[in-house]
């Protein structure tokens, strides 16, 4: 047992050795303040150059996207577990797309009924849906799941007379803008690989860890992916709101015997992006501004509900995790297959600017944990100055750093860069979801440090169990959430209109019948069975959904004054 002699001492030392640490912390998280202070001047004063310096063109318009002639475009939907969401998923998409001409291709395992059963029952309404299933059990990874849809969009490019000028890559909680396929289809075939910015629907502001994910896409996707195409004209792709080209796609699976996707990674998203970049593909990242009408209610949840038409760019929304292990879980495999994976297959090849974006892709696989060892160190030191305060302890040896020297510095420094990045992220916040959550992302950017250590700690173990007992890395599954039907802004269509966008009909068929309604006086259903353009169950199925959409966009009742 230690003599109560020797405690004095020994907790001098232990300060002692918290002093040492402090300064290696400070000093690592001053070169990663440097990295992110650089990334926000490029930023900045790119936005005053083309402000102020440059030639001002006239900003492409809605008008002229519409303008444009279809093109044949297939979205392709990778799913597994995704039960719960798909069919709602894709009643969403085809009801919002203002284009006509596209396919859906969605990828289900056989031994995934659930997903299966919910993407035929959308199969048999829609008829611009194909279901695509991959011939083994799952889960693979995503990737596998992928080069399965690739295939079948290539079988079908064989199979019409013009072949799909772009590939859609989205997933199964996805919630698209009216304008996304028009915007790709007034690129395609010009550019090769198209990202829209991802952004979080907007949550409770209680919803902390659900928050993150929207301070972090407001700053990552109005600011860092500026900056990363700005200054290496590569755009990793966020696996959702990406359009390849068909020539693209064709190069890539050319060159990887009819595998375009990359099954030794996790973030094929993010590798594809990397190789298009390395054979000269044309890469955009798309900032093109569109209206965005919200619903919400202000002053935290407690004002009255107001619809809000913003002016944004055309981005792709969805749910994020809303609990910590799904979130940490989710965090873990862009880590892993970003920073470990993606350090072991690409290592740092390219240009200098593509190193340094390759050092701030990996540099979270050791700041995540020096920002714990920062909340430690500030911990501890809060314990012993509140024990001299109380003169419970005041044995101290001679510090080893001058508090007015360059340890002072660099810690004021430090404070300043902080500061700044929490200024910066509420100014990103406020443009996309006003100024309650503007205030929150600072102490959401806690909750967010913590998220990525856990992340980073999972990401590392699982790397290295893989590469001790060679364990293949599969498709870390999160469930995810998709807006309720009431959330989801609902406008009811006429019969027609909708057997159109089912693509049940065609809309030289659907005039036909209406000028035979007039004559004869019968309801269209009636007449487009007759005319055997329809069958009953599809009929059936069509008017059923016409009252689901009515009720679910039918003002609640306001209570009655009379009592």
């Amino acid at each position: 047992m230690i003599s109560s002699h020797y405690w004095p001492y020994l907790l001098a030392d232990y300060y002692r050795w918290l002093e040492i640490f402090g300064v290696v912390v400070a000093v690592v998280i001053f070169v990663s303040s440097v990295d992110d202070l650089f990334v926000d001047a490029w930023f900045w004063l790119r936005k005053i150059q083309r402000r102020f310096f440059m030639r001002r063109y006239e900003p492409l318009s809605t008008a002229a996207i519409r303008s444009v002639d279809e093109q044949p475009i297939a979205i392709m939907v990778p799913a597994w577990l995704e039960y719960d969401v798909i069919a709602m998923m894709l009643e969403s998409m085809v009801s919002t797309l203002e284009y006509k001409n596209y396919m859906i291709f969605v990828g289900t395992y056989r031994n995934d009924d659930r997903t299966k059963n919910e993407v035929e029952r959308m199969r048999r309404r829609y008829r611009q849906l194909v279901r695509v299933e991959v011939p083994h059990d799952g889960p693979t990874c995503k990737a596998d799941c992928l080069n399965w849809l690739v295939q079948a969009i290539f079988r079908q490019n064989t199979l019409q007379s013009v072949p799909f000028a772009g590939i859609v890559l989205h997933d199964s909680e996805d919630l698209l803008h009216p304008l996304e396929l028009k915007y790709y289809n007034y690129l395609l075939p010009r550019v090769d690989f198209i990202q829209l910015p991802v952004t979080s629907i907007e949550r409770h502001w209680y919803e902390l860890v659900a928050g993150t994910y929207m301070d972090e896409f407001a700053e990552w996707h109005t600011k860092d992916l500026v900056v990363r195409e700005s200054m290496s004209r590569m755009v990793p792709s966020a696996g959702v709101g990406t359009c390849f080209s068909r020539k693209a796609l064709e190069h890539l699976a050319a060159q990887t015997d009819n595998q375009p996707f990359n099954t030794d990674t996790l973030t094929e998203d993010y590798d594809i992006g990397a190789r298009l970049a390395r054979m000269g593909m044309k890469q955009i990242f798309g900032r093109f501004p569109v209206d965005h009408t919200t619903h919400r209610k202000p002053w935290f949840g407690l004002g009255k509900e107001r619809e809000e038409t913003r002016v944004l760019p055309l981005d792709i929304r969805e749910y994020f995790p809303n609990t910590f292990r799904t979130a940490y879980r989710q965090k873990a495999r862009w880590t892993l297959g970003i920073g470990l994976q993606g350090w072991s297959q690409v290592g740092w090849k390219g240009s200098l600017a593509v190193k340094y974006l390759l050092f701030r892709d990996r540099k979270g696989l050791v700041t995540a944990f020096v920002a714990m060892g920062g909340y430690f160190l500030m911990l501890n030191f809060l314990v012993f100055w509140l024990a001299n305060r109380m003169g419970w302890w005041q044995t101290y040896y001679p510090s080893v750093f001058s508090p007015s020297g360059w340890v002072g510095t660099l810690i004021a420094m430090n404070a300043i860069a902080l500061l700044l990045r929490a200024v910066q992220r509420a100014f990103f916040v406020q443009r996309l979801y006003g100024w309650e959550h503007a205030l929150l992302s600072a102490p959401r950017m806690v909750v967010g440090n913590f998220i990525n250590a856990m992340a980073a700690a999972r990401a590392w173990r699982l790397f290295l169990v893989h590469l001790v007992t060679g364990k293949r890395l599969v498709w870390d599954k999160t469930m995810h959430d998709f807006p309720s039907a009431d959330q989801l802004v609902q406008q009811r269509q006429r019969l027609g209109q909708l057997l159109v966008s089912w693509r049940v009909i065609t809309e030289e068929q659907l005039a036909r019948a209406l000028d035979r309604q007039q004559d004869a006086g019968l309801p269209l259903g009636e007449i487009l069975v007759q005319e055997h353009l329809l069958d009953q169950d599809t009929l059936q199925e069509a008017i059923s959904y016409q009252q689901y959409v009515k009720d679910v966009s039918r003002p609640a009742p306001q209570p009655s004054e009379a009592t």
